[in-house]
């Protein structure tokens, strides 16, 4: 176990507010010297004892629940004691000062996961998994970040890396040594295994694809010309009458913000103002805010009415931005008497609904999953940041690299040297 760290922090660890129960949490060197300053006593590990909490005159603070977890069997891998009181701001502050002049320091945000990860108490796969199930917003999120606290995702990267090693071991053993004549190059075990190893992180990485998704949705932007339905839209998405809709052009001046689920996966719903030229000075900071919000999308949903600009040729003076996936809203065909459907309307995907009776939301929202890559919560085993990603992808191209060395140079130092920058990344 890790030394990291010699002195005490302290902090509420509960949130803040009034409440029935509020904790503070100590974990450190001074942990034994407070206890006894505070409760007159250092209670058996893992042993719920309770007790007063004295000020420095003796004067009882509060009444509760002491725990004391003995390092290196805590949450920190240090001495760790919870004061469990009630939850009130004023009693709760009292407490945590009553420490910190014991010689305790606040803590910084973060730190008691900073202190499990420095002393080997969890990887940082396992201490990324605890900010997320404090911040996931969706059950499905919640559930694989569970899965990722308890170790899937980084057993997972464990297994690849062990395999790379040991493909790795064979690979320069045999280049060290080849008066042992392994003709490694043409047995085809080096070849069979690094495909093994390829078409299993291409399904770890699938996997995290979905596990980010699950972590950090989308940011839906819904731009348009004025009364082309935005608004409608977004209520009809949302389920709540969020914005104002009226006939008059215009009348959505400042961006308005949702968040849904669509079957799990966190959507954030961005309504714009129209996009078009105003002497409306309000209404110009308007557009300049929906266009502020154009470039920030994921993906774009330009919605026009079917009946007033069938062409949909206000789309062409827009100036949406490059890069950014755009899916065409083909909005108010109900007036029309057609129905919901996918189509393609140049070169962009192209969905016919009506906002205002709901008809085709549902082809909307099951084209928003396909088209981000979802593939089901229940094939997804652990959440994934960024970062994963970019490790997996990374970790990819050498061993891509490497392949082609071994087929079309037969060059086994190279495919070596790729091997252990796979290993590297994934180490991370």
């Amino acid at each position: 176990m890790s030394t990291y760290s010699q002195d005490a922090i302290a902090a509420i660890a509960t949130p803040s507010g009034r409440g029935g129960v509020g904790i503070i949490r100590i974990s450190g060197s001074r942990v034994e010297a407070i206890a006894k300053a505070v409760i007159g006593t250092l209670p058996l590990p893992r042993f719920a004892h309770f007790c007063d909490f004295l000020d420095a005159d003796g004067q009882v603070i509060d009444q509760g629940i002491a725990l004391y977890f003995k390092a290196p069997h805590s949450f920190t891998g240090e001495d760790v004691l919870e004061l469990q009181g009630h939850g009130g701001p004023v009693v709760m502050d009292m407490l945590l000062n009553r420490c910190l002049k014991l010689g305790a320091r606040l803590a910084r945000p973060g730190e008691f996961s900073e202190r499990a990860y420095l002393n080997d108490k969890m990887d940082l796969t396992q201490a990324e998994a605890v900010a997320d199930l404090i911040d996931c917003e969706t059950t499905a999120a919640a559930r694989l970040a569970t899965r990722s606290l308890q170790g899937s995702f980084s057993n997972k990267i464990h297994e690849l890396v062990e395999a790379l090693i040991q493909l790795r071991m064979y690979v320069e053993a045999a280049i060290d040594f080849p008066e042992e004549e392994i003709d490694f190059l043409s047995d085809g075990k080096v070849s069979t295994d690094l495909q093994a190893i390829i078409d299993k992180i291409k399904d770890v990485r699938d996997k995290a694809s979905t596990g980010r998704l699950l972590r950090d949705g989308i940011n839906l932007v819904i731009a348009g010309e004025p009364n082309a339905g935005k608004s409608s839209l977004l209520n009809a998405l949302a389920g709540v009458e969020t914005a104002i809709v009226t006939e008059i052009a215009g009348t959505t001046r400042d961006v308005l913000r949702e968040r849904i689920q669509i079957r799990g996966v966190p959507v954030h719903l961005v309504d714009t103002a129209g996009l078009r030229e105003t002497g409306d000075i309000i209404e110009q900071e308007g557009v300049r805010r929906a266009r502020e919000e154009l470039h920030k999308a994921d993906q774009l949903l330009w919605v026009y009415d079917a009946q007033s600009d069938p062409d949909n040729k206000g789309m062409s003076q827009a100036k949406l931005p490059t890069g950014i996936p755009v899916t065409l809203i083909r909005n108010k065909v109900d007036k029309l008497g057609e129905q919901p459907k996918i189509s393609e309307r140049n070169g962009f995907p192209e969905i016919s609904l009506s906002a205002r009776s709901g008809m085709g939301l549902d082809l909307l929202k099951q084209y928003l999953l396909k088209n981000m890559g979802f593939q089901g919560a229940e094939n997804t085993e652990f959440l994934a940041r960024r970062r994963h990603l970019d490790a997996i992808d990374h970790a990819l191209e050498f061993l891509k690299k490497g392949q082609e060395a071994l087929e079309q140079q037969q060059a086994g130092e190279l495919l070596a040297e790729d091997l252990r920058q796979a290993q590297l990344v994934l180490s991370e």
